[in-house]
């Protein structure tokens, strides 16, 4: 049966225009997305085998082209849109961050790093620069590396902080693995990131582990 022969209050779009996008399940927004089924599904069974073939919407969003077009009903074209609706929405949280902002919730820090991070397939050392009233300057992804690791110079961290007239520094680091344990050697770059910071009158506050739920605050977990 066609979407346009479902009951009015049970059809994905106007359900979403009616109570909210939060109402809808997965499968119900990614029909909205898909706008239309195949020959025999609607959208909405199109999206639920969709859902089913990769696992889940994460799994399914961050697929490759050749992934996602070699699916049914799937093509460039809809990948394009995908992609720019993932960009409009990275952009649409990276305005929340503006120079000048102060970060007073410490799960701003988290959604915005997960956000920028965490569907990184390789391992990304970013740095959220701060004054000294903790108002952000700047958010940079510094050194990039390979799937289990990054290469960091602290030397450069410490340039970069002394350029923009820096206070404090929150780093962060995702692990592509998903795993947001922190291993003996971040641990490790932390103390002597720390230590070389402390040398020019800089404060770390903080050094996040992105992964699949919640970033870890190594600063939460009893410190370095």
């Amino acid at each position: 049966m066609a979407i346009t022969d479902w009951p009015v209050d049970e059809r994905p779009r106007e359900r979403l225009l009616q109570k909210g996008a939060s109402s809808l399940s997965d499968a119900e927004l990614l029909a909205i997305f898909l706008r239309v089924g195949v020959r025999g599904k609607s959208a909405v069974d199109l999206a639920r085998e969709l859902l089913q073939q990769f696992g889940g919407l994460r799994a399914l969003l961050m697929a490759s082209q050749t992934q996602f077009c070699a699916q049914q009903g799937m093509g460039d074209a809809k990948y394009a849109l995908l992609q720019a609706v993932l960009e409009m929405g990275r952009r649409h949280l990276a305005e929340e961050w503006q120079r000048g902002d102060s970060l007073d919730s410490p799960q701003r820090v988290r959604q915005y790093l997960s956000a920028a991070l965490r569907d990184q397939c390789r391992e990304v050392f970013a740095v959220i620069f701060l004054d000294n009233r903790h108002r952000i300057l700047k958010f940079e992804e510094l050194f990039r590396g390979t799937i289990d690791g990054a290469t960091v110079h602290i030397r450069e961290i410490l340039k970069r902080a002394l350029e923009l007239n820096a206070a404090a520094l929150i780093v962060a680091h995702n692990h592509p693995s998903g795993v947001a344990e922190p291993s003996a050697a971040d641990l490790a770059l932390t103390r002597r990131l720390e230590a070389a910071m402390q040398l020019v009158d800089l404060r770390l506050l903080d050094h996040f582990i992105v992964g699949d739920g919640q970033p870890l605050s190594l600063r939460e977990q009893g410190g370095w």
